[in-house]
């Protein structure tokens, strides 16, 4: 039987998206999205590129996966990805209706937990913590190096 690969996995795929953003000098989150054990959307921030302030790694990995899908919703998935979700990018998962949510590092000034805000689905369950210092080490590097 082939074993399910781990949450652990799954980050360290959305951390190498995260470095693609890096290098194209883009704030380094990344994202992937998983539907039965397996990556079927890979995506990082593009809005420097795209000049676009919606080109989210969430949500290019939402569309990326929606039209592998050949549906909005995706039932059954989980996104994983490096940095706690902004306001923005809760509401879309809120639409997509993903099963669950993984995140590496919190975002005290963007992310969603601290603003006490129920945007998740109801039904989305949400894990982080997962590679936590990976995660932020990366965004640290990326904001250290713009000062």
């Amino acid at each position: 039987m082939i074993q399910p690969k781990s949450d652990e996995y799954f980050m360290r795929e959305a951390l190498k998206e995260a470095q693609k953003a890096f290098d194209l000098d883009e704030v380094p989150i990344g994202a992937v999205i998983v539907s039965n054990n397996r990556i079927i959307a890979r995506a990082h921030n593009l809005t420097e590129r795209l000049n676009d302030v919606t080109a989210h790694a969430e949500m290019q990995a939402f569309t990326s996966a929606a039209e592998f899908l050949g549906g909005k919703y995706l039932h059954n998935c989980t996104l994983y990805v490096t940095i706690e979700p902004c306001v923005m990018c809760t509401g879309a998962s809120y639409w997509t209706q993903l099963n669950k949510i993984v995140y590496g590092a919190k975002d005290p000034k963007r992310g969603i937990s601290d603003l006490n805000i129920k945007l998740f689905h109801p039904k989305t369950k949400i894990t982080f913590g997962i590679l936590e210092k990976e995660c932020s080490d990366l965004m640290k590097k990326f904001f250290n190096s713009k000062r």
